[in-house]
């Protein structure tokens, strides 16, 4: 890929290999600069090879197969960061759909994306008193007064997306966390880039430096795309999830201005940013079927997959199966309210395109309604 130093080139033949190196090496764009043409077939051939595996549509059913039997007549309480999150959103219909199974009751109370709201609304939550709280999709830290006090109160609590990690979290007060590996969705959606990418191009990443989750993920993208030297990050665009709607268009527009034909991919934390950017991008000319190739690494809400069959302003995304994790959020508090352990399951990642969706709203993987119904014995 690179000069060989340890041969021996003509120097003007190495003066030319350092400086592709230096150009696709750099740390970020200067006046004026193309994207690298320094490629990355190693990292290419690799990411080819995972993005097939993610792409693959497998039926069977991998996670839990036993548990507890349902537990009667409880009551859980789900607090959303907002229910403008389609991710949040989907989980909680996830919930309800699944509390149903069960023969439990679900409330959902919306923090509306601000802190003050979230800490209302977890208040809220436990001056209920249900027998369960889940966390949607922002950091129990900032409430851990909160969290405290459903503890003493001894009321289970269970988060989607709270933490960087899946499973318990004593420091957090979780009876567990669900989510996909944070760094297995960053990696798939940066490696989609390099495949799709051919290893050249330049990638804008749109991320909520607001939520850590977001955060981690984001870096975790960059450190990913980095693998490839020919790939270069333009900017990384820092859009609170609430703001999006009315911040996304005009950062879109500024963008475009600023690095023209140079932005060839984008990558976000949360497929509503191109909702956003949509707008934006058909009023500059641009073609829904892009540049620039567009991945969301979440969360795979409706709308996305509507954008990505139709071609408009989105390719592919890595969809987390919102509505399972819903039923897995109901089974983990029954196996809380049974005094038995979390089921430690994490669904594996998948990527989500025209080809394979086969005009689907969403990824709803196969067989866990009847794999849970026949734990609990419904």
């Amino acid at each position: 890929m690179y000069a060989n130093h340890k041969s021996a080139l003509a120097a003007g033949v190495l003066l030319t290999a350092t400086a592709a190196l230096a150009a696709g090496c750099g740390s970020g764009p200067t006046a004026g600069a193309g994207p690298s043409r320094a490629g990355c077939p190693a990292s290419v051939a690799r990411a080819e090879a995972a993005v097939r595996r993610a792409e693959i549509t497998d039926p069977t059913w991998r996670g839990p197969t036993d548990g507890p039997a349902a537990a009667a007549g409880k009551t859980l309480v789900y607090v959303a960061q907002t229910m403008t999150n389609p991710g949040v959103a989907g989980v909680a219909k996830g919930v309800e759909e699944a509390a149903r199974a069960i023969g439990w009751q679900v409330r959902v109370i919306d923090g509306e994306g601000t802190a003050a709201g979230v800490q209302a609304a977890l208040s809220q939550a436990v001056t209920l008193a249900p027998s369960g709280i889940v966390i949607g999709g922002f950091d129990p830290r900032p409430t851990s007064r909160q969290v405290a006090r459903a503890r003493a109160a001894q009321i289970p609590v269970i988060g989607w997306h709270a933490v960087d990690a899946p499973g318990p979290s004593e420091g957090a007060g979780l009876f567990t966390n669900v989510t996909t590996r944070v760094e297995d969705v960053a990696r798939i959606s940066a490696d989609w880039i390099i495949a799709r990418s051919g290893g050249n191009g330049g990638v804008v990443v749109f991320t909520d430096d607001s939520i850590p989750f977001a955060r981690n993920k984001s870096a975790l993208i960059k450190g990913e795309l980095a693998t490839c030297a020919g790939l270069r990050v333009l900017a990384t665009e820092n859009i609170p999830i609430p703001d999006a709607s009315t911040r996304t268009g005009q950062e879109v527009s500024s963008l475009l201005a600023r690095f023209g034909d140079r932005w060839t991919h984008s990558v976000a934390i949360n497929d509503l940013y191109f909702a956003d950017a949509a707008p934006a991008l058909r009023a500059a000319g641009r073609p829904g079927s892009g540049p620039p190739f567009n991945i969301g690494a979440g969360d795979g809400d409706p709308s996305a997959f509507q954008r990505i069959d139709s071609g408009r302003f989105q390719a592919a995304t890595v969809p987390e199966p919102l509505t399972q994790q819903g039923w897995q959020i109901v089974d983990e508090f029954n196996r809380a309210f049974a005094g038995r352990p979390a089921s430690g399951y994490v669904a594996p990642v998948h990527i989500a395109t025209a080809d394979n969706s086969r005009g689907a709203g969403s990824w709803d993987p196969a067989g866990y309604r009847e794999a849970y119904r026949r734990i609990w014995r419904r």
